[in-house]
């Protein structure tokens, strides 16, 4: 990323510490602004109805299936309760793998084949079996009226759907349920084919949607896009990119007369935005000249007047005032108990589990289920971060899923909100995430010449190799609440040429090494994933 990007977000994470001590347009205390996000709009709406315990975060992140992605077809088709009152008997030879609900909704398709689930051969329907972006938005596009092979080629979907305004999953591959909450939400704007109303209105005329709650289907949307210079960032519905101006303070706008020409303020009454957001960053500042303007995290949004369509980032960097507005779906928190710890942008505490390797999950099933994966590609550098921490694996579901430092990212489903921490040493095998600071990532600095700091962090030697000189010693000190130590592959007489204790938080060992040569080494209870090596010249 780009230093003017850098510097954004480090503006940005402080922002809440900047006085307003010196206001230049007297505003009203900020209102909390009607914001919601994707799955509350489709929760209100009854697109999405969830399991038993209605749409809660273990719902979202559960793997969509197609008996899913076929009841959403129906319901935004208005076709849900004909499907559920069919009684015919002929049904695909899988159907006894759902539910009798599902069984009608399965009879029903196979006696009507036009909708076009017509199954995956050999009579079956692979009821719940996975769905993947292309899928779903084909699904969805079928709903609006537009037909494959007449409208749009399967391999072109994702083109086709852009143009009805459909793209907010489009990377995200295999589904969630998550996704599917976006984009069922997002489709409901789309019109019909051939005719002047949107899926949302046609389904409130059946009264599928109530009519008081109508409106939710039409407010305005704050994205996030990436790029590959300034990371993500905030962009208007139509992809519009918002900025933020360093002069302003928390909660007041300074950009008054021919600044507010050029920088038009961006204002929304309601709001929808990506279930990665946290609603509760949005509120709505009264201006000076009594016109009202939305805020991200206390800072006053605005537009550029030079950026022409959707993409243009003219403003970034405007006399080193004005920026585009980061947003990170990773952020840290600290407890005085733990320290720093990972969280996502709402607050809710990520972990990660020992028995992982390296770019790889061992967490499948039940598992999974009480420790739901975390993913997301919305991602900026902070003061505490860096982008190039995180990556995404896919796993066997063919899902995704985010690691940091090569270690997969989870929820614990028994954290009911913001800050809770009940997964901290669960079996002993999962833990929070401390953030590796930026010296870590480099080679470790000697104090004088002889002595090396090592740190034992998130299950990982902070520096894997390391190249020292003869007779220098290197100090392992252990920073996770788990035990570990540091143990020799090379064997003298039967026994590792060093073995530390088992090293509780805090804990240290230092090791001096006077031949020349390669020695490599491992933690006894991680040994999969937790090796290093010292290179002595």
């Amino acid at each position: 990323m780009k230093k003017g990007s850098k510097l954004v977000t480090t503006l940005l994470t402080g922002w809440m510490m900047v006085s307003s001590a010196l206001p230049v347009f007297a505003a009203d205390a900020p209102a909390a602004a009607s914001v919601k996000t994707d799955a509350q709009v489709a929760a209100e709406l009854g697109v999405l109805q969830g399991d038993g315990s209605g749409i809660t975060a273990a719902y979202l992140a559960k793997t969509t299936t197609r008996i899913q992605a076929a009841i959403l077809f129906l319901r935004l088709k208005g076709l849900e309760q004909t499907a559920l009152a069919y009684k015919g008997t002929d049904n695909f030879s899988d159907a006894a793998l759902v539910g009798d609900g599902n069984k009608a909704i399965m009879a029903y398709l196979k006696a009507n084949p036009a909708q076009g689930w017509t199954g995956t051969g050999d009579g079956k329907f692979d009821p719940l079996s996975g769905v993947t972006a292309q899928q779903y938005y084909k699904v969805l596009l079928e709903a609006a009226g537009y037909k494959q092979d007449t409208d749009f080629t399967y391999a072109d979907v994702f083109a086709f759907a852009k143009t009805k305004g459909l793209s907010q999953i489009a990377g995200a591959g295999a589904l969630r349920n998550s996704h599917i909450a976006t984009a069922t939400v997002e489709a409901l704007k789309v019109k019909q084919k051939g005719g002047g109303k949107t899926i949302a209105e046609a389904l409130t005329d059946q009264k599928i949607i109530a009519s008081d709650k109508a409106a939710l289907a039409k407010y305005a949307r704050i994205d996030i896009v990436n790029d590959a210079k300034l990371g993500s960032y905030l962009v208007d519905e139509s992809g519009k990119t918002l900025y933020y101006f360093t002069k302003d303070t928390k909660d007041t706008s300074t950009c008054k007369d021919q600044c507010a020409v050029n920088w038009p303020i961006y204002y929304a009454e309601n709001i929808q935005v990506s279930a990665q957001m946290n609603a509760a960053d949005f509120k709505t500042i009264v201006r000076e000249d009594g016109k009202k303007q939305t805020t991200y995290k206390g800072m006053p949004l605005y537009y550029f007047a030079k950026d022409e369509k959707a993409g243009d980032v003219k403003g970034q960097a405007v006399n080193n005032v004005w920026y585009v507005v980061n947003f990170s779906s990773v952020a840290v928190a600290s407890q005085d108990s733990l320290g720093k710890f990972l969280v996502d942008s709402g607050g809710r505490t990520l972990y990660w589990f020992t028995r992982d390797t390296k770019d790889k999950s061992a967490c499948a099933g039940t598992c999974e289920t009480n420790w739901p994966i975390f993913y997301s590609d919305n991602l900026a550098s902070t003061a505490d971060l860096k982008v190039e921490s995180f990556g995404t694996i896919v796993r066997e579901d063919g899902t995704k899923q985010t690691t940091y430092n090569g270690m997969p990212l989870y929820y614990y489903i028994k954290d009911e909100k913001p800050g809770d921490v009940k997964g901290q040493g669960v079996n002993n095998v999962w833990f929070v995430v401390a953030p590796i600071e930026a010296k870590q990532a480099e080679q470790p600095a000697a104090t004088d010449g002889k002595a090396y700091a090592m740190d034992i962090a998130n299950f990982k030697f902070a520096q894997p190799e390391i190249t020292i000189e003869a007779g220098a010693s290197i100090t392992f000190t252990n920073k996770d609440d788990a035990e570990h130590n540091v143990v020799s592959d090379l064997l003298v007489d039967g026994k590792p040429l060093f073995e530390s204790a088992m090293l509780r938080q805090g804990e240290s060992f230092t090791l001096t090494l006077d031949k020349p040569g390669e020695y490599t080494y491992y933690c006894a209870p991680h040994k999969d994933h937790m090796k290093g090596k010292i290179i002595v010249k």
